[in-house]
């Protein structure tokens, strides 16, 4: 059965767009031009994601996000590219973000990978794979070429954090609280140590991590798909 993509965003043009890309792409899309029938279209629809524009014309899109990501997978597509505005978004439980103009496959990939995540999350998936590393959730085992990797707590704790939402841009702030303790949520150079630790040991070049990427000013991500 064929995903379905609620898109929320009042510009006609771009819910044209989108609709012809998500239907190209195998997807069933469905419309709503503002907050309020965005909602309304949520709980009617029930859709397997959503990609939701911030600025509506009846109320800001980022008051949404909370709402709507507590039932479903949430893509923010917005012409705010701020980092302020993304890490709030994330944070408040987006699972990406994408800012206007942007590319059509490229979204395509994106969505593909939230609902991959999604589905995985559903089934209570414990194996992740990125690269030449192996990662088993529920033993704590992380491996490299097959051999076992003893990392100090605080790295395998980050990279356990990392696996359980990969693919995903997770901000400063939640893996700080994650793995440091809220006490920490401000303490960015303790992060950069641990990851600048961790792609020492996981990445075939530390100096160009393919596995860990960083988004200047939000956060970091564990790449797997490379859909992402």
């Amino acid at each position: 059965m064929s995903a379905r993509i609620l898109c929320i965003d009042d510009e006609v043009s771009i819910r044209r767009l989108l609709r012809g890309a998500l239907e190209r792409g195998g997807f069933l899309a469905t419309e709503a031009d503002t907050a309020t029938s965005g909602m309304a279209a949520a709980r009617r629809d029930k859709p397997d994601l959503i990609l939701l524009d911030l600025g509506l014309p009846d109320r800001d899109g980022l008051e949404l996000v909370p709402m709507l990501a507590r039932d479903h997978a949430v893509i923010v597509l917005t012409a705010r590219d701020e980092s302020a505005e993304k890490v709030a978004a994330l944070d408040l439980g987006a699972v990406d973000y994408v800012v206007k103009p942007f590319d059509s496959e490229e979204l395509l990939a994106r969505v593909r990978v939230a609902l991959r995540n999604r589905a995985r999350a559903t089934a209570g998936h414990e194996i992740v794979e990125a690269g030449a590393i192996r990662i088993d959730l529920a033993s704590r085992d992380v491996r490299r070429d097959g051999n076992s990797l003893h990392l100090p707590p605080r790295e395998f704790d980050l990279l356990l954090e990392l696996a359980r939402h990969h693919d995903r841009v997770l901000t400063h702030r939640h893996l700080l609280t994650r793995v440091w303790g809220p006490a920490h949520a401000q303490d960015v150079a303790y992060l950069r140590v641990a990851i600048r630790a961790l792609r020492a040991k996981l990445e075939v070049d530390p100096a160009r991590p393919k596995l860990i990427q960083n988004d200047p000013g939000v956060g970091y991500r564990l790449v797997v798909s490379g859909g992402g």
